[in-house]
């Protein structure tokens, strides 16, 4: 069995084309339903996030060609572009690497900003979606627990999460370049799920003096501006409040425009001209890009927040560095864990076929042995079962020694397991 990943992400595709790939939940659930097939594709997982969406999969070895081509024709199909438009645009990667690179992606090494710690969660809810789907198998089961292993250490070993910054935290970087301090501004957030909550944080820490949330559920809003103390807003309400707002930060997961550069028009016109910051970090892109031909109105999207983040990525190679030498360190470890995977099967039914031959020799000599009280017949069988696993029990363990080393050297010596040359 191979592990196969195939994907986009920040450094290979623009927003424009990540947000066409981007699947909610009910899509991935249904989307893995339909990927998986158990021949070719034998499970599967999909990590969809604003920065990345990958497919995590099991694949027949000798099929691994054949599941690439399946895996890029279901990206495909899922962004409704010809085929071949991504292939420029894709990497996949086998085995070993996709086993590195998955651990570097839950590690936060792969992330637009290094040590973020959503990506984790992302990871985690990607999976119970793939347990949910029932497409999460041996392998996928294995390889996802030892990924939660590897970003744990990072973590605890590690400063790469030390004074931790998100794309939330960017969003409200970006601000301050527009306004030098964000004291005395009016803030909007336009979604209340987790990125919009940690945007609220952030302004508030930055001295934000007033903050609404709008939202499509409006007790959801209300518990966000509670803890904040700042205004919550039916999300048919938009407009009202758009004209007081300095900064507009939108993180929600509609599938369609949120705010209209008509809509935008109309508040600019409203507060006199006065500047406005749009931040954008919705995928699909939530604010329509129109908007940045709006005169003193400032539209970010998230692939902008880039040139932001450089500096932090800076600050935190060293730490970097020492977290790759931990995966490198786990990717052996859990490569040593599939080796013997595939050896525990080949084991049990040698020593399956060696008792086998043991019954089928007594059942042979069974008339020469004369008449047997029950418990002498057990003591027979017992045994022969006994000097059988006694004379493969080293053959298997240098069995289990090979495949845990991966050394030839280990299987080559038919005299080594039973000690004849001393």
């Amino acid at each position: 069995m191979s592990i196969l990943l195939i994907g986009v992400n920040h450094k290979t595709a623009p927003v424009e084309i990540r947000e066409r790939l981007a699947f909610n939940d009910e899509a991935c659930s249904d989307g893995l339903r339909r990927l998986v097939d158990g021949d070719v594709v034998r499970e599967g997982l999909i990590v969809s996030t604003c920065n990345r969406v990958e497919i995590l999969s099991a694949t027949a070895n000798d099929q691994l060609e054949f599941g690439a081509g399946r895996l890029t024709q279901f990206l495909d199909t899922t962004g409704h572009l010809p085929a071949g438009f991504l292939e420029k645009h894709l990497y996949r990667h086998t085995d070993e690497n996709a086993v590195r690179h998955l651990f570097r992606v839950a590690s936060s090494l792969d992330s637009m900003v290094v040590g973020e710690p959503q990506v984790l969660g992302q990871v985690r809810h990607a999976y119970a979606l793939a347990v949910q789907a029932g497409t999460a198998g041996r392998i996928i089961n294995r390889l996802v627990h030892h990924t939660f292993r590897v970003a744990k250490r990072v973590r605890s070993e590690t400063g790469i999460a030390a004074n931790a910054v998100s794309i939330s935290y960017m969003a409200v970087e970006l601000g301050k370049k527009i306004f030098d301090s964000l004291k005395g501004c009016t803030v909007m957030l336009i979604g209340a799920g987790d990125m919009a909550e940690l945007s609220a944080r952030h302004l508030v820490n930055a001295g934000a003096t007033r903050v609404i949330i709008a939202n499509r559920t409006e007790e959801a809003a209300r518990q966000i501006a509670q803890e904040f103390g700042g205004t919550a807003l039916p999300l048919d309400y938009l407009d009202q409040g758009l004209a007081e707002a300095d900064v507009v930060i939108c993180s929600t997961g509609a599938s369609n425009y949120v705010l209209t550069e008509a809509q935008v028009r109309a508040a600019r016109e409203r507060r006199r001209n006065r500047p406005m910051c749009f931040i954008d970090i919705s995928v699909p892109r939530n604010i329509d890009p129109a908007v940045s031909n709006i005169p003193n109105v400032f539209l970010f999207d998230i692939d902008d927040l880039e040139s932001v983040i450089s500096s932090n990525i800076r600050e935190r190679e060293r730490e970097a560095e020492r977290a790759e030498l931990i995966v490198q360190s786990e990717v052996m470890q859990f490569q040593q864990t599939l080796r013997l995977m595939d050896v525990g099967p080949s084991i049990g039914a040698m020593r399956e076929k060696f008792q086998d031959v043991a019954r089928a020799e007594l059942a042979r000599q069974r008339k020469r042995l004369g008449p047997l009280s029950k418990d002498q017949e057990t003591a027979i069988e017992s045994l022969l079962f006994s000097i059988v696993n006694k004379i493969s029990h080293p053959v298997m363990n240098q069995m289990r020694r090979f495949y845990e080393t991966g050394e030839p050297d280990a299987a080559q010596d038919p005299q080594d397991p039973f000690g004849l040359e001393d």
